[in-house]
């Protein structure tokens, strides 16, 4: 049996990772919504159904449903180092390769960049309202309408839609301006 104080430490563990990460919400089509601190509006979240294919809210920017649907497209590929800079279709990504190739299918962006550029020069700094891309000198991924893109995570390498917390510690945040 679990003492007072082990009960009391793992309670406010997680309590605090209820705070400090996303949460896992029931969706619209029987799927899970991803929502974080800063997510879109109320009711403008993104969701994955049952099969494991991501929703885009309704109302969500154009630039937004053609990157969940660019996600869609390459979840569950194998991740592969480089993958997604050379050219844009590729067997596999990397972290920054699938970031750059969601990116790229909303128009947001030109040529595919590393995850250290995407800390230091790409978009604004701060979290975006329906758009946030987390990055560090050595690893990069995205949240969508509060769905996060992600190459590292429960399920396997390569990019997933990923709805287990994260920690978020040693990244800088950035966005596309208006989004």
């Amino acid at each position: 049996m679990l003492s007072y104080l082990t009960r009391a430490l793992a309670l406010a563990s997680l309590m605090l990772l209820a705070v400090a990460v996303p949460a896992a919400t029931a969706g619209p089509n029987g799927g899970v919504a991803a929502e974080i601190a800063t997510s879109p509006a109320p009711g403008a979240l993104a969701s994955v159904d049952r099969f494991g294919v991501a929703h885009a809210p309704a109302r969500a920017p154009r630039a937004v449903k053609r990157a969940i649907a660019a996600g869609n497209r390459i979840q569950g590929r194998p991740y592969v180092w480089g993958g997604g800079h050379a050219k844009w279709n590729s067997r596999g990504y990397d972290c920054s390769g699938t970031v750059s190739y969601v990116l790229h299918a909303g128009g947001l962006l030109d040529s595919p960049l590393v995850s250290g550029a995407f800390a230091r020069i790409w978009g604004v700094r701060g979290k975006g309202r329906w758009i946030t891309v987390y990055a560090n000198g050595g690893h990069a991924f995205v949240f969508l309408a509060g769905l996060r893109l992600d190459t590292s995570g429960r399920g396997g390498s390569g990019p997933r839609w990923r709805l287990e917390p994260r920690q978020m510690r040693g990244f800088v945040a950035r966005h596309p301006r208006g989004l």
